[in-house]
């Protein structure tokens, strides 16, 4: 399938996400270590843990647990009892949870200062339309691929409804990849402009978002995705170079 067929279609489950896990409305506190969330890009229950996560801002170390995976799968068993997705643990306080709505109250409750949004909790609607957010993309992101181990989690610039973000995350769960997704949602009107057009009519534009600001001072630019590897030095914007990369880096 071509990269431009694959972005329209991950194009088409970021509208069906209703304008969901694109902007973010912050934290009161910030967590001390990175939550660990064992999830699957094409997973619809997880993807409403990790819309929330955007809205949150918060990161998150990601182990990907596609269906026949042999690394997390195994390893959620032992912690938990079950193989069940999403499962988060929280190395700050000790948490682990099963069940997207149980998994989301607690977020809020702990690092949001403030309720969980109804429409997150009631299971049925909100499960529905993320299932329905998942339909373009079929298959992908939820089954695993032969790959080499990385020694160090990569990490991940990303916000849950970008669709170019979306083709990288589904790929590193096929390959079984570990990375530390960077929270990078939209907090003020210029973010919602394209990267080219935001230098042509806001050239003085500065971003706020933290990760966001991390980003500007690190490349020089603000787009998603944005990839570093530690591994092999390497970082790079662009899905397209992204999954290129990860083909021939890790992929067997």
């Amino acid at each position: 399938m071509s990269h431009t067929l694959n972005v329209l279609q991950s194009l088409a489950s970021s509208v069906l996400q209703q304008g969901r896990g694109i902007s973010t409305r912050g934290h009161v506190r910030e967590p001390a270590e990175p939550l660990e969330l064992y999830d699957m890009e094409g997973c619809p229950f997880c993807r409403l843990v990790r819309e929330a996560l955007t809205d949150l801002d918060l990161d998150a170390l990601i182990f990907p647990c596609p269906k026949d995976g042999d690394r997390y799968r195994p390893l959620v068993e032992r912690l938990g009892g079950k193989q069940q997705f999403p499962y988060l643990m929280d190395p700050n306080t000790g948490a682990a949870l099963y069940e997207s709505a149980d998994i989301i109250e607690y977020l809020y409750q702990e690092y949001g200062g403030r309720p969980a949004p109804k429409r997150w909790l009631i299971r049925s609607i909100r499960t529905a339309a993320s299932v329905t957010a998942s339909l373009p993309r079929a298959r992908r992101g939820i089954y695993s691929d032969a790959s080499a181990i990385p020694e160090k989690p990569l990490e991940l610039y990303s916000f849950e409804a970008s669709p170019f973000a979306r083709l990288v995350r589904e790929r590193l769960t096929e390959l079984q990849i570990p990375y530390l997704l960077r929270q990078s949602g939209r907090d003020q009107l210029h973010d919602w402009l394209l990267p080219p057009l935001r230098k042509q009519l806001v050239p003085d534009y500065t971003p706020s978002q933290r990760n966001r600001v991390d980003l500007m001072d690190r490349a020089g630019n603000i787009a998603v995705p944005y990839l570093i590897d530690p591994n092999t030095g390497k970082e790079m914007f662009e899905s397209a170079a992204i999954l290129d990369y990860l083909e021939q880096t890790y992929a067997r």
